[in-house]
């Protein structure tokens, strides 16, 4: 067991990505059970007893250690801590902003730090300020970005030079030749998220999980959201947004989320993705994608 798999405390380095309201408990059980580590995703979530609940629901399926993803922005991130603290959940990954003031709550909680970052200087800035680990996302990466970054292939490298903590890769990785190559750039694990939209454990709806798989790899967009923006599968809608005809802010909020990602209606909402979609050719269990990927 390498220095992330001691940190998370599971067999394999390999953590799931935090995918909006997408971590259902049952996915989250899945990875922790196939020797992986779940997150809960906390940026939609606008009741901090949600939270408490899910972590609840979470235990009840699993004895295995999983944890959360804490997104800055939410405004309730200061609660959320405070509930993950009273539950004894001991390891998160923050992203969506800077992490210079949660990562000494954290700390003073006795919970770890993974923070996930798009470039060497905010990965050296995050080592600074405490963060035990730290996620190297690349712009493959499906879901919220920032708008300067760099490729798997360039940043992990980059950032594993550049900081003594240990380092996960994130972007583009779906099965074990993303695996592997991630480990032969630096990395000591891969943070892995689209792949995991398309298993039989995810409460994604079918539709959303068809359309990963019937993705070429030129089939997702980058589409701008203000302060960030977002990888998603290229749509119609997508399209009217790139061309100005439809404003972002009026298609992801958490009403046009829920029709979309678990409602199945495509044409409500962007449906974030990774360009791992390209690879992606069925849905099968969380066991078998794990397994494959350490084989």
């Amino acid at each position: 067991m390498n220095a992330v798999g001691k940190l998370l405390k599971c067999q394999y380095p390999i953590i799931q990505g935090a995918m909006g309201v997408i971590c259902n408990p049952e996915l989250v059980a899945a990875v922790s059970n196939a020797g992986g580590f779940g997150l809960l995703a906390t940026a939609f979530i606008q009741d901090s007893g949600i939270l408490r609940d899910q972590i609840q629901a979470t235990k009840r399926i699993t004895d295995k250690p999983f944890g959360a993803n804490l997104f800055t922005m939410n405004p309730l991130v200061i609660e959320f801590v405070e509930i993950l603290a009273e539950e004894k959940v001991s390891v998160v990954t923050v992203s969506g902003g800077s992490p210079k003031q949660i990562i000494p709550l954290l700390r003073d909680k006795g919970i770890k730090s993974l923070i996930v970052v798009p470039t060497v200087d905010l990965a050296r800035k995050a080592e600074a300020v405490g963060a035990d680990a730290i996620i190297a996302e690349g712009s493959e990466s499906g879901g919220m970005q920032g708008y300067n970054g760099a490729s798997t292939m360039i940043l992990v490298p980059a950032v594993s030079d550049a900081v003594k903590i240990p380092v996960l890769a994130a972007g583009g990785i779906g099965d074990s030749r993303g695996y592997k190559a991630a480990m032969a750039l630096g990395a000591q694990g891969v943070q892995v998220g689209t792949r995991f939209i398309a298993t039989k454990e995810c409460m994604a709806h079918t539709n959303y999980k068809d359309m990963i798989i019937h993705s070429e790899e030129t089939g997702t967009r980058l589409v701008h959201m203000d302060r960030f923006r977002v990888r998603a599968l290229h749509t119609p809608l997508v399209e009217e947004i790139i061309n100005g005809s439809v404003k972002s802010s009026e298609v992801f909020n958490s009403q046009s989320v829920m029709k979309s990602w678990i409602e199945g209606d495509i044409d409500s909402g962007v449906l974030p993705a990774g360009e791992i979609s390209g690879l992606v050719s069925g849905i099968l269990s969380v066991k078998e994608i794990i397994d494959e990927m350490v084989s």
